[in-house]
């Protein structure tokens, strides 16, 4: 049976969940919460993404995803990929973390249309009171604090949580009073209804492929139409259209940092240094923290040997205190240049 289509375009909004393989649980402590977590910021820093809503339980996760740039393949490639390797080595394990493939949806997240963007939010904040574990005599669903509800009450999470367009789905005020009847309004769902979502809802939901009316169906299905006939003509493949590399992003990036690092222009006189030269495992850095490409086009495009060996030196370089220092300088003079010009 053939795998069903990654929908990918710009500005994209997506019901993102995953479980653990076998339904085995792949949160079992607040360090592999914390790591994931840590993962999902790096993604969406390099990638650009924002995140409406999401909700850790323990065998699996949620997310109301959007992403400004058509990249959701690279990016969970990379959140589930990093945090798999992470979990296996934490237990000296191997094999696979979670079940098959991750489920995305994609959900028509218009103002004009804003029903089922609304459901999915509800439906993933609302995930610990079904489970049992806030809501009601469990205590307030708000105390479930590995779900973007907590922000959500307080208005101040991570860069990356974008809560007013939760706000303008349901017509509230976007502030305090807005945020504090959001929360009031799922508190007593928690407590009166278990966190139940409405049978059609959850029809919608549990549909399939897609959460909007026929209208957000039609242009899907435009989408893939588009997909498939540019793998008839060998452009690209179906599952991987409207895909963004980030490689324009990356050259901008490494003709700006060359600059700033006193690094020579161009691969052949990159080659002429270390494979390890600390100048380039630092832009390598900025590249895998600020873009989507690849290892491989890092390697090629520093001239930094095998993309193993980038891997090995991109993880070094991330938990060495002096590369972390040098790095974030580096983060400021390129945001500087970028303000200036």
């Amino acid at each position: 049976m053939a795998r069903p289509t990654r929908f990918q375009y710009p500005g994209a909004v997506y019901h993102v969940m995953a479980r653990g393989d076998g339904g085995k649980v792949v949160f079992e402590t607040d360090d592999d919460r914390k790591a994931f977590i840590f993962r999902l910021a790096q993604v969406c820093e390099s990638h650009g993404w924002r995140i409406h809503a999401w909700v850790l339980m323990g065998n699996h996760f949620h997310l109301l995803l959007e992403t400004p740039q058509a990249n959701l393949v690279s990016g969970m490639k990379y959140l589930m990929g990093t945090y798999s390797q992470g979990w296996n080595r934490a237990r000296l394990r191997r094999g696979h973390v979670f079940q098959g493939r991750y489920k995305a949806v994609p959900v028509n997240g218009t103002d004009a249309d804003a029903y089922y963007f609304r459901i999915v939010a509800d439906y993933i904040h609302l995930n610990p009171a079904r489970a049992g574990l806030a809501g009601g005599r469990n205590g307030p669903l708000v105390g479930y604090k590995w779900s973007s509800l907590p922000s959500h009450q307080k208005g101040n999470g991570p860069d990356w949580l974008v809560m007013d367009r939760v706000l303008r789905a349901f017509e509230l005020a976007h502030d305090g009073r807005g945020r504090r009847a959001y929360v009031a309004w799922l508190e007593a769902r928690a407590a009166n209804e278990g966190g139940k979502i409405d049978e059609d809802a959850m029809k919608a939901i549990r549909r399939g492929w897609y959460l909007g009316k026929e209208t957000f169906r039609d242009r899907l299905m435009k989408l893939m139409d588009k997909a498939v006939g540019k793998a008839a003509s060998g452009r690209t493949r179906t599952g991987e259209a409207i895909r963004d590399h980030g490689e324009k992003e990356a050259a901008r990036l490494i003709r700006a940092c060359s600059k700033e690092l006193g690094l020579p222009v161009g691969v052949t006189a990159l080659a002429k240094l270390p494979k390890s030269d600390e100048r380039k495992v630092l832009l390598a850095l900025i590249l895998r923290k600020n873009t989507t490409v690849s290892n491989d086009w890092i390697a090629s495009s520093l001239a930094m040997g095998h993309p193993g060996s980038v891997s090995r030196m991109i993880s070094a370089g991330r938990f060495d205190r002096k590369t972390s220092g040098r790095l974030h300088a580096l983060d400021v003079a390129i945001n500087n240049l970028a303000d200036s010009s």
